[in-house]
């Protein structure tokens, strides 16, 4: 919890994620971690419900590096690997995630009723 409260940008909505979310994506869905110097500094996960990417922090100090790439990368896999043929997220506009999703191959596809920016990627499936 303590790389999700230290964003600055898309912070912390408890209106949005319960405690209970938090447990389910603990207890059953892939999340992925990175970790460096023996401390986490990012982490992902993809719901494999509904194929949508619910979390990608990574720990001011760190950005920039690759991290996030690879973070997201492991969560699309593993909606791939769920059954989703597409992944889609949402993410405040005018950040810098905004920027990063469009930079990594998403495409915008319009807002949300709160206002957010609807993103959506094919996913590639193994063989």
């Amino acid at each position: 919890m303590r790389i999700r409260l230290a964003v600055r940008e898309n912070t912390f909505n408890p209106a949005r994620v319960s405690p209970a979310d938090v447990v389910w994506f603990v207890e059953q869905a892939p999340v992925w971690v990175w970790e460096e110097a023996g401390a986490m500094r990012g982490f992902s996960a993809g719901d494999p419900r509904d194929g949508s990417i619910w979390a990608l922090f990574v720990e001011p100090g760190f950005e920039g590096r690759g991290i996030g790439s690879a973070l997201l990368a492991r969560a699309c896999a593993s909606l791939a690997e769920a059954g989703h043929a597409t992944a889609t997220l949402d993410t405040d506009p005018g950040t810098r995630a905004a920027e990063f999703y469009r930079r990594q191959g998403w495409v915008e596809g319009g807002r949300d009723a709160a206002g957010a920016l609807l993103f959506s990627r094919a996913l590639v499936t193994g063989s």
